[in-house]
């Protein structure tokens, strides 16, 4: 029988095998996991997306993410934590560090300390709404279905940070935020302060001048931040926005048409781009 035919369940139990020994340490190269399936490289890498829903090196890159995070949570020094996390050099690590962590390094060791940041929570149609904001502009708008949650995971992201309520000017901002959800014709045009790699910020800028009531793919993105093989990095960078509705990475869809994912549920997604399109048209 050749690979190709092999049955799922022997698939599904290859891939899980591949997954331990990721998960176990040292993570071996994808010549060395086909090798150990007994599968060729081409076809190991396909098996291996069509049942996880990601390729092996973004496999492997969340659990280096996920060790450096803990790590650094736990106390342990920069160095360390790179070398722990299975960073072979600084170079590689400071060059996806942000996209892993949401903040530099320094600073998610700190969890944000000496960070003031105000915070709200409101309800719109689309569910609960959070919009958190440094002295500098907005860091934080998440969508979610429980409030207590989302407040939850920005403790997590800032366990260190001072978090205040919403003032009575902050209060203008959610108001301008859930205004904009129930009635996209009248914008959205709010201070940032998101930090992110350079790649990150090329990408998030180019979403930001997508007109409302208009979609393009990912390879359109890609082609009009002049990197247009870089599909796959577009898509984690749009993935990895943390400001909802302002920066507009629900208007990107796939080459198919099909929404594809979106961080706060793709019936947000597709709600809010109809509310989109509909205002456009009015």
């Amino acid at each position: 029988m050749n690979d190709n035919a092999m049955p799922i369940p022997r698939h599904a139990a290859l891939v899980e095998q591949a997954c331990r020994a990721m998960e176990a340490g040292d993570t071996p190269d994808l010549a060395a996991l086909a090798e150990q399936a007994g599968l060729s490289r081409f076809h190991f890498h396909r098996v291996f997306k069509s049942l996880t829903g990601i390729t092996p090196k973004a496999y492997a890159s969340a659990l280096r993410a996920a060790r450096a995070r803990r790590e650094l949570d736990q106390g342990s020094s920069i160095t360390q934590a790179l070398y722990d996390a299975g960073f072979n050099s600084s170079g590689r690590f400071y060059e996806n560090t942000t996209a892993m962590l949401g903040m530099t390094p320094t600073e998610r060791r700190r969890g944000g300390l000496g960070l003031d940041i105000r915070f709200a929570v409101a309800q719109c149609t689309l569910g609960a709404l959070m919009v958190a904001a440094t002295p500098k502009g907005i860091c934080e708008i998440a969508l979610g279905d429980d409030a207590p949650a989302l407040v939850r995971e920005l403790q997590d992201r800032y366990p260190q940070a001072t978090l205040e309520g919403a003032d009575d000017g902050f209060k203008h901002w959610v108001a301008a935020v859930v205004g904009y959800v129930e009635n996209p014709a009248q914008g959205l045009d709010l201070p940032l302060d998101v930090r992110g790699t350079a790649f990150q910020q090329r990408v998030w800028q180019a979403l930001r001048a997508i007109p409302p009531g208009t979609t393009i793919t990912y390879t359109e993105l890609a082609q009009r931040i002049g990197s247009p093989t870089a599909v796959r990095a577009v898509a984690r960078a749009c993935a990895t926005n943390p400001v909802a509705l302002v920066i507009p990475c629900h208007r990107v869809v796939r080459q198919s048409g099909e929404l594809a994912g979106y961080r706060w549920g793709v019936t947000r997604k597709l709600e809010l781009i109809t509310r989109e399109a509909a205002a456009k048209q009015a």
